[in-house]
């Protein structure tokens, strides 16, 4: 069944409310509005989705960014303050031509002094910002003709500082399925254990866990379908840790009354709708904490990351079928996993065969006295004795 724009993103889900995390509670499902957007970014949101065929997640994202965005822009013309609270409830929806065309290079270089000062957004916030905004101007003037130039062209993407995936050690990875076990509070515990099982073993993104619904298992419960990115389908396959939770899991599932439209979806809420990425976001800090491994700031994708570490490194798993596991793209997205530790460095070192191949024995060589170092301004005793000799011969052949 096909659905038009309107229906499938009239309403975005996403997650606002931070105190349910601080208070220790599962977060509640709130909605992006598409109307509270500009007209031209919900035009440019159904280019996306339709024509493009970019994932509700990606176009998600793409409103979320621009909502900031034009937010900042109407905030900057009429001097309103750029306080959170402020920002929050600036109204966008009448942003039309008249505004978007007056928009120069340089209010975006200013929109980017203030996510990165005011916001303290990262190198990779940033960087996401920027492409949103560059695909949004290049549908304005490639696409619509509506802009005869695009004030984001030429500015450059934030440089990404690179650096070795953060994961957890096998050890550690242990310790947080057992704060899942043991926590004796939690009336999720099989919904929670099969979610971070799930990660630690298979790898999967938070939006391919969330999207997962009843038609994608297998009936075995040897694999399951997950979407990617770009709407990319693939299988992934369970193992046995896999199988078990899932299996403890899915009574427990059934037992449950899910709202309409959610009856589909393998993992609920609290509120009986299809799980929402904040609320993992949120479990999976909270067992973390109760695991002790809360000051190591883990997230979600780090879970992913611990799974293709542990997998290539534990499982001898060639570089090229971790890649198809993942769902990467490209060979050199996966080749970052192949970093090991210095640990792991040091013992190949040490496991050399000619580790053990030993050394000569060392010769022992004359003292040098006092005298010889004074008249050798250092010189090594071999080399004294040498132009001792010589020396000795020219006076000789001179009498």
């Amino acid at each position: 069944m096909l659905f038009t724009f309107a229906q499938k993103f009239c309403i975005i889900p996403y997650m606002a409310n931070d105190a349910a995390e601080k208070y220790g509670t599962e977060v509640t499902d709130v909605a992006l509005d598409m109307r509270d957007l500009p007209a031209q970014v919900r035009e440019f949101a159904s280019y996306k989705s339709i024509t493009q065929g970019c994932s509700p997640k990606t176009v998600e994202e793409y409103c979320l960014d621009l909502r900031t965005f034009f937010r900042y822009i109407v905030a900057d013309r009429e001097r309103m303050s750029l306080d959170d609270e402020t920002m929050e409830n600036i109204d966008i929806s009448g942003v039309g031509m008249d505004v978007i065309s007056e928009i120069t290079t340089a209010d975006i270089y200013e929109f980017f002094n203030y996510v990165n000062g005011t916001r303290k957004n990262g190198a990779s916030a940033r960087a996401r910002k920027l492409s949103a905004i560059k695909a949004f101007f290049k549908y304005m003037t490639a696409k619509t003709h509506r802009l005869e130039v695009n004030p984001a062209a030429d500015i450059e993407s934030p440089k990404k500082k690179k650096s070795l995936p953060k994961h957890l050690t096998l050890d550690e990875s242990i310790d947080l399925l057992d704060a899942v076990k043991n926590d004796p509070l939690c009336k999720t515990k099989e919904r929670d254990y099969a979610i971070i099982t799930l990660f630690l073993n298979t790898g999967m993104r938070l939006s391919e866990l969330v999207g997962i619904s009843f038609a994608d298992i297998d009936r075995e419960l040897r694999s399951l379908r997950v979407v990617g990115k770009g709407n990319k389908e693939r299988i992934i396959y369970l193992n046995d840790a896999c199988r078990d939770a899932l299996g403890a899991y899915l009574p427990v599932r059934q037992a449950q009354q899910p709202k309409p439209g959610h009856e589909g979806a393998l993992f609920l809420s609290s509120q009986n709708r299809r799980i929402s990425n904040k609320t993992v976001q949120w479990l999976v800090g909270k067992y973390l904490g109760e695991a002790g491994l809360e000051y190591k700031q883990f997230s979600t994708h780090k879970l992913r990351h611990t799974a293709a570490t542990l997998m290539y490194q534990s499982g001898h798993v060639d570089v090229r079928v971790l890649k198809e596991i993942l769902g990467h793209e490209q060979l050199n997205t996966t080749q970052i996993y192949t970093h090991v530790s210095n640990e792991g460095m040091e013992e190949a070192v040490a496991a050399n065969p000619l580790a053990n191949v030993p050394a000569p024995v060392r010769r022992a060589l004359p003292a040098v006295t006092r005298e010889d170092d004074e008249v050798s301004g250092g010189e090594s005793a071999p080399n004294v004795k040498k132009r001792r000799k010589a020396k000795s011969s020219i006076e000789e052949n001179g009498k």
